[in-house]
């Protein structure tokens, strides 16, 4: 068996943490008697810096025709100025809206290890379990139109959040499935007070519900979410999201297991998996060796449960991730006294280690 994989690597400590990542996959492979075929491409910045576009063409139909893409991080302070369409973000939306990535799935686990790491309490984090079910490919980040110009004696900016439809059946649809292997609870979060969008959104959520009647839906504003899920997060299993409130949820409820370094995703659509570390390019500490690999050696993880279907590998590869953190071992980020701190590639060579030895 082969596994033909796109990696993008990007910008910052992209590639650092997806060297990691790689290794860990490899391991898995080698475990397994899998061939894992691994080819490399540009995107982000490193792509703008070479082939003056945030993403060939040649990479998005490289990407499609791969088995799974895993991708690093985008993005540095080196192109701030730059305009929208070149902007090495912008090579991301490409690839989700190429590829169709409609899902993303942020899950949030507090590892008993780490209770501490939190800046919440311990019987606030304990145990906590959420999976957010972001809407990835429309919303504000893609509606038109969408810019910048001069209106008179001032500059004018517009941005527009539209959803159809059948753009939120779909998502409600795998986040209710989902729901299904969990605790069968959704809470569906929008702005409904106030957003023309979001009552449309709560209207469609409520019929696609009727689908589910073992499901119990909860309908929160994204106001209230945002407090709630500081205040009292074990309320939460399955946390249903319109793109840009689950890109600014995810953040915050990364921070309930102790950092985004621990926070991995999967971008699903119709075909092609792509998984990323959720955390950003982090240029202050590229080629320093400080960055949390976790997060992208946990993306491998989601790699091998939603694009190959080996649950199995999929909870070895957690299974060791918590084994390493048990033992003490931490990244700067959330390093705590008397804990062994280690670097980038060690963390990745003890996670190897674990899975190599299980």
């Amino acid at each position: 068996m082969q596994k033909n994989i796109a990696v993008l690597p990007g910008d910052g400590i992209g590639p650092e943490v997806t060297r990691e990542a790689i290794k860990i996959l490899l391991g898995m492979g080698k475990r397994l008697g899998i061939k894992m075929k691994i080819t490399e491409d540009l995107i982000g910045g490193a792509s703008l810096d070479t082939q003056g576009v945030p993403i060939a063409q040649k990479t998005l139909d490289h990407c499609e025709q791969a088995d799974a893409v895993f991708l690093g991080a985008v993005g540095g302070p080196q192109w701030d100025d730059l305009p929208k369409e070149k902007k090495p973000e912008t090579g991301l939306l490409q690839i989700r809206k190429h590829l169709d990535l409609f899902t993303n799935l942020r899950p949030i686990r507090v590892f008993p290890s780490l209770v501490d790491a939190s800046t919440l309490k311990r019987e606030v984090v304990e145990g906590i379990d959420i999976l957010i079910v972001r809407e990835l490919t429309s919303g504000i980040y893609f509606g038109q139109p969408k810019y910048v110009r001069t209106e008179g004696s001032e500059e004018h900016g517009v941005d527009t959040m539209e959803y159809r439809t059948s753009e939120i059946q779909r998502i409600t649809h795998v986040a209710f499935q989902l729901a299904r292997q969990r605790k069968r609870k959704v809470i569906s979060v929008d702005k409904a007070n106030v957003l023309m969008t979001s009552q449309l959104w709560r209207k469609v959520v409520n019929q696609v519900r009727k689908e589910y009647p073992d499901i119990a839906l909860e309908h929160m504003l994204v106001d209230n979410c945002a407090m709630q899920l500081i205040r009292n997060p074990g309320r939460f299993d399955v946390l249903l999201t319109c793109n840009m409130f689950g890109d600014i949820l995810s953040d915050e409820a990364s921070m309930l297991a102790g950092s985004l370094g621990l926070l991995s995703s999967a971008s699903l659509g119709k075909k092609v998996g792509l998984y990323e570390p959720a955390h950003g390019s982090a240029p202050d500490i590229a080629g320093k060796n400080l960055a949390n690999p976790l997060a992208a050696i946990g993306s491998v993880a989601l790699m091998f449960r939603y694009s190959f279907h080996m649950e199995n590998a999929a909870q070895t590869i957690e299974g060791a991730i918590q084994d390493v953190l048990d033992a003490g071992y931490r990244t700067k980020d959330i390093y705590s006294p008397n804990a062994h701190c280690v670097g980038t590639s060690e963390m990745g060579d003890l996670v190897l280690n674990r899975i190599i030895t299980a």
